[in-house]
Parts: structure tokens; C-alpha cells; sequence
């Protein structure tokens, strides 16, 4: 095998311009750690959000740094200690920070779930951080309960349709704000009320809601405390100053997840057997992938898009 292997890094903070496609070497697993062939990988927020250093003084990170926060592919060697997984074995994953946009990735082994079978890597990349922090922030406020109204803020997106499914399940009744193209795709994700954010103030509809799952941020967040009910909460996903924002009188939570691999597990094998829908938004190649994040920045998403790593 070649020791050397492309890489999505930067090297500075900045704009678009500021993410590379980059030759580096290839690394050695380490003890407990299996080295990963990456075939695929998806596209999160996180990646513009280090490129532009948005989070460099929470979370220090040494520069250059490989971006890409989850990941699918085959095992192709184990270090010392490791012996969960061995070469042939199909894993996915959220790497617990950034390094996946990588052509190989050594990986601390209890960090991976095996990939399912019937399931593509493709779409298995684009499971690993969405599907687990829906699950999460869904459950960051308490637990639910039969009757509660939730409403969901950006459930089109990668977060957004997994958490309406998650709701539905736990019987709740489920408000839902997505663009007029997303709207019957989120009615088929069991959500009893769509609200069309384009034409619609989700003020209007939306009333008396227990728990607000708000992964848009902005205004929408500011907007969204007129809506609770007096026990009601906001769950936010996007806007780490909510407490700051929180008027005095509601409740705000931040939430940060955090990857699980045994729940991936589970919902990985509920996405291949057809019981819960996922949705890629869009395939790009590795090359592609500076420009990629950068779209991620700028353009409303329906699903997930993730990197191929073939093409």
C-alpha cells in the first residue's frame, strides 16, 4: 500500500478558499485502534464552522487539521490490542471530532458500528451524527410521553427527519416547519402538522408546544419562545447562546452530542431493514468536497449529503 493519501484539511482559518485537498501520510493504527479504508463520509456543520475558527476558542484545535466528522468503510489492518474488528470488516462511525475526510483513518475501535448488511456506505456515512443526535437532543429535555406536542424546527434536514420519526414513534402530536418542496416528504415522515416556513408563520399554528427542537437557529429561535407552554422547553442544536437569549420566564437548553455506538447500532440497522427512512440530499466526489462544505454553509439542505470517496 502506497504511504501516502489524500486528505481534506486546512491549514488557516478562513472562507471557502481556506479548505484543501492535500496529500499526507498514511497513519499507523495505534493501540486499540484499527485503520479504516474510508469509501465515503458526510457533510456536517461542524466542517465550515472550524474552517472559519467559529469554534477554535471552545474547542482548541492544532492546525492542520483534517475535517469531517463521520464515516463509513472497511477495516484493512488492527494495532495492538484491537480485536473487535478485523481486515474485510465493513464499519461506519462519528469519529468523536474531525478527521474523515481521510482516504484512511486510524480510529479507536470502540468508536465504530459494524455496517449492516444491505446497507451501501453511502448511505451509511450519512447516518452516524445526524441519527444519533436527533435520538439525543430529542430525549436532551426528559423523557417523552404520549400526547406531547413537539414541534420541530429544519425537519427536512439531516436532523430534522430523523427526530419527526423518532416523535411520531413516542406518540407525540408533531408540528413540523420545512420549505415547500420538503412538505410532503415530512408528511410521509408521520409529522401531523407541516408548516411551509415560506408562507406561513409557524407563530400561527404552533401553540402551547411542550418541547421545541429548534436546528435552524437565528430569528426562528428568538421567535420560538412565544410558542411554548408553560412546562415547554427549547431544545437548540445550532445556537450556543440560548441560555443568553432565554427570557426570564422559559427554558432553554444547549445541546452538544455526543456519538454512541451502540445506539448507532441500532438505528443503522433500522435504516437497512426499512423501518426508519434516511434520506441522502446529494452525492459529491472527493475533490468536491471543499466546495461541498462550503454549499453546507450557504444553501438550504433536503437530507444528507455525502461524499463518495470512489468517484
Amino acid at each position: 500500500m502506497n504511504n501516502t493519501q489524500r486528505a481534506v484539511l486546512i491549514r488557516r482559518f478562513g472562507g471557502a478558499e481556506a479548505a484543501e485537498v492535500a496529500g499526507i501520510d498514511i497513519p499507523e493504527p495505534g493501540e486499540g485502534q484499527v485503520l479504516v479504508r474510508v469509501l465515503a463520509a458526510g457533510v456536517n456543520g461542524i466542517d465550515w464552522k472550524v474552517r472559519e475558527g467559529q469554534v477554535r476558542n471552545a474547542f482548541p484545535l492544532p492546525l492542520p487539521i483534517i475535517l469531517g466528522a463521520e464515516m463509513a468503510g472497511v477495516v484493512v489492518a488492527a494495532g495492538s490490542g484491537a480485536s473487535r474488528f478485523h481486515a474485510g470488516d465493513r464499519v461506519m462511525g462519528a469519529m468523536g471530532g474531525l478527521g474523515a475526510y481521510a482516504e484512511f483513518v486510524a480510529i479507536n475501535e470502540a468508536s465504530l458500528s459494524p455496517t449492516p448488511e444491505g446497507l451501501g456506505d453511502v448511505h451509511a456515512a450519512g447516518i452516524p451524527v445526524a441519527a444519533v443526535a436527533a435520538w439525543n437532543s430529542l430525549h436532551h429535555a426528559g423523557s417523552l410521553y404520549e400526547g406531547q406536542r413537539i414541534l420541530i424546527h429544519g425537519a427536512a434536514g439531516g436532523l430534522g427527519a430523523y427526530a419527526v420519526q423518532f416523535a411520531k414513534r413516542a406518540g407525540a402530536e408533531v408540528f413540523a416547519t420545512a420549505g415547500p418542496a420538503d412538505l410532503d416528504f415530512v408528511r410521509g415522515l408521520g409529522a401531523d402538522h407541516v408548516i411551509d416556513y415560506q408562507s406561513q408563520r409557524f407563530e400561527d399554528v404552533a401553540r402551547n408546544i411542550n418541547l421545541v427542537l429548534d436546528y435552524v437557529g437565528g430569528d426562528v429561535l428568538d421567535r420560538s419562545w412565544q410558542v411554548l407552554a408553560a412546562d415547554g422547553v427549547i431544545t437548540g442544536t445550532t445556537s450556543p447562546d440560548i441560555l443568553s437569549r432565554k427570557p426570564a420566564n422559559r427554558r432553554g437548553l444547549w445541546f452538544m452530542n455526543k456519538p454512541d455506538p451502540v445506539l448507532l447500532e441500532t438505528l443503522a440497522k433500522e435504516v437497512a431493514s426499512g423501518t426508519l427512512q434516511s434520506r441522502i440530499g446529494g452525492i459529491v466526489g472527493f475533490a468536491d468536497l471543499p466546495d461541498a462544505i462550503e454549499r453546507h454553509r450557504t444553501a438550504s439542505r433536503t437530507g444528507k449529503v455525502v461524499a463518495d470517496f470512489s468517484r
